[in-house]
């Protein structure tokens, strides 16, 4: 039993090993044609060094191997001494070169395994950077996820989000260093982050115990700190970019002390983005203080530069909304000339999005920015299960129905679901892949 395991585990390390080397080949990653170089440089050394030698016209050494091929041929057939020369010159080449390479990457990347990482970061370099310019705007756990899934197709992502949160870490934060909420920001960076496991994990590690720090997580205060270090949050987010490798890039969509306000449907009017969800009312109304917020200017440069443009998923009116209530976002949204896609949520929102349809939902944002704002619409095929949706509903919400006929836009509706222990959210790689097909087919 013993060594059957053993003959498998070297099998699948065969395997491993071949499917790596065939890795190297792939089209697009500039190996193969430096690998070539290499060859002629080694044969032009060698004939160089003939030539310094004073063996011209190389005679001596052509002689030397007409002697040497003949001696071969006589021991061994041509057809089988001549491929098995070149194939022992091929592995001696590779076997150096792949020596000197794998010692310098020791050298460069201590404590990991250089053979796994070096291949997937050529290729992510060389394809990843490739890839089309995405813009995607919202905030809250439906950005990241968003993002987490489309950082496979890209490196070129803009995630632009919302600085108008104002509840927990986030909050305490706001009100106690006068800063702008850096919780969402946070999530999209550890979504987009390319480092170690372990670092995106410390990045989210939330406190549980101590004075003060219970219910802050390491990366908000990170975030603060670098904010303190550096002089603002913009410049804050480029270092932690760094520090996590990040596939693109998050801004914020105002530097401006964003405060959301609502006038809801029984006269109340409410001050606050947690305020708004917790006065369980219906929203006729919302706005911001101030109510022209300056637009960071990379995030407007981006969407001019977008090849593709997704809204959501994310909370309707605090998390996707709030960056349409910038002017210089809507607006540049508005112009642009390339797909505007709106990735509709799956459950109705209690405070926000009671009774919601998918077209109510296209239908508020339009308010906001115009008419025709969204050239696609994505909305999830089949609802959750019976029993997660009777826990859905003991707490006010519903499947977002799905009214074709009031829908001025067209309606991609795809599984993009996921769904566990009673609760649903969408699902990064298939909301991506929807997303990335889709746009690939109609390009």
């Amino acid at each position: 039993m013993t060594l059957g395991r053993q003959t498998t585990r070297q099998s699948t390390g065969v395997k491993r090993r071949v499917a790596r080397f065939f890795k190297w080949l792939r089209p697009g990653i500039l190996v193969k044609r430096w690998f070539l170089v290499s060859l002629v440089g080694v044969l032009l050394i060698v004939l160089g060094l003939a030539i310094s030698a004073r063996l011209t016209p190389v005679r001596v050494l052509l002689d030397f191997a007409n002697r040497l091929i003949d001696l071969l041929v006589q021991i061994l057939p041509r057809q089988v001494s001549g491929p098995l020369a070149i194939l022992v010159g091929l592995v001696l080449l590779w076997l150096g070169q792949r020596r000197v390479f794998m010692g310098l990457l020791q050298a460069l990347m201590p404590g990991r395994n250089p053979r796994e990482a070096i291949v997937e970061k050529v290729i992510a370099h060389y394809t990843l950077n490739r890839g089309p310019k995405l813009v995607a705007i919202g905030g809250g756990t439906g950005l990241s996820t968003l993002l987490r899934g489309l950082k496979k197709y890209s490196a070129n992502i803009t995630a632009i989000v919302t600085v108008a949160d104002d509840g927990g870490s986030s909050g305490r934060l706001r009100r106690e260093q006068g800063m702008l909420p850096p919780g969402d920001i946070r999530n999209c960076l550890t979504a987009l982050a390319d480092e170690e496991k372990l670092l995106t994990e410390l990045f989210q590690y939330r406190f549980s115990t101590g004075e003060g720090l219970a219910g802050h997580s390491f990366g908000n205060l990170f975030l603060t700190a670098m904010t303190h270090i550096t002089g603002d949050l913009e410049r804050a987010i480029r270092a932690s970019s760094e520090v996590l490798s990040v596939r693109g890039r998050v801004l914020p969509a105002t530097m401006d002390d964003m405060v959301l306000y609502a006038h809801l449907e029984d006269g109340r009017y409410v001050e606050g983005e947690s305020q708004i969800t917790a006065a369980r009312g219906k929203i006729l109304r919302i706005g911001c203080k101030p109510d022209r917020p300056r637009a960071v200017p990379q995030t407007v440069a981006d969407i001019f530069e977008a090849d593709l443009i997704i809204l959501g998923p994310g909370s309707l009116y605090t998390s996707v909304i709030p960056n349409l209530l910038v002017p210089e976002i809507a607006e540049a949204i508005a112009s642009c000339h390339v797909p505007r896609i709106y990735v509709c949520n799956i459950m109705t929102q209690p405070g926000e999005t009671d009774g919601f349809t998918v077209a109510d939902h296209v239908r508020t944002i339009e308010k906001v920015v115009g008419q025709g704002i969204i050239d696609l619409v994505i909305a999830q095929k089949s609802p959750p299960s019976p029993s997660t949706l009777e826990s859905y509903r003991r707490s006010g919400a519903e499947f977002v129905y799905l009214d074709r006929e009031h829908l001025t836009c067209p309606v991609l509706v795809a599984e993009v679901m996921w769904e566990q222990d009673g609760k649903v959210r969408h699902d990064s790689d298939k909301l991506a892949n929807v997303i990335m097909g889709w746009f690939h087919h109609n390009s």
